[in-house]
């Protein structure tokens, strides 16, 4: 899988202290239903921060096709990811913070890709990857069409186009050096547990049992 181009540095070591999380993945991976597992689970340890896009669009906001109206959509994800995400380190300090998508998401989706993304939100990959001390990238259910949900009014994409974005979402966050991929699983209680065993680490916390009998190691 290709790497982002060489021009944009990468920080070889992240701080000591874990604080954010980045819980991300093709349209259909389960995000929103571990996340709030995840919230449940580890209550008074762990912040759940909603997806800024479906805040937006469940407001109404536009979802145009063209270029330059996916753009704006992106540069108005990005602005409320942002400020999310500093709300709740202001509002919750002490507690980790797991994010439903994180800001780079939008390069996905960005015509011409990362590096144009970074350079249009006055960024750079540098920037936004050190925002994170972990990424936890889950593959969506279309590489299993039988799995794969309709689409509703908030997640358009077919079973193509959410492989297309599955694909793309790796190579964004691919090189972040706390990037852990958990594959689509048949019985979907073992993506759940290898999320909560990810995050029992980061918390320097030796996993549930009952997590452990469901044979993620």
């Amino acid at each position: 899988m290709a790497r982002p181009k060489r021009a944009l540095r990468v920080r070889s070591a992240l701080p000591r202290l874990r604080r954010r999380i980045v819980l991300t993945g093709g349209p259909a991976a389960g995000k929103t239903a571990i996340l709030e597992v995840v919230r449940r689970h580890l209550a008074g340890e762990v912040q759940a921060l909603p997806e800024s896009a479906s805040l937006l669009f469940k407001a109404g906001f536009p979802r145009p096709r063209r270029p330059a109206g996916v753009r704006c959509v992106q540069q108005a994800i990005f602005a409320v990811q942002r400020q999310l995400e500093n709300c709740y380190a202001l509002m919750h300090p002490n507690e980790i913070h797991v994010c439903d998508r994180g800001s780079l998401d939008g390069a996905a989706f960005w015509p011409g890709g990362t590096e144009r993304f970074v350079a249009a939100m006055g960024t750079t990959l540098d920037d936004e990857y050190h925002r994170y001390d972990a990424v936890l990238f889950l593959e969506t259910s279309a590489y299993h069409e039988a799995a794969y949900p309709k689409p509703n009014g908030i997640r358009i994409e077919n079973a193509a186009q959410a492989r297309r974005v599955d694909r793309a979402l790796q190579q964004v966050w691919g090189a972040h050096p706390g990037f852990h991929r958990i594959g689509h699983k048949r019985d979907f209680y073992e993506k759940v547990a290898e999320v909560l065993i990810a995050l029992y680490r980061i918390l320097g916390r030796p996993p549930h049992r009952a997590l452990r009998r469901r044979g993620v190691r």
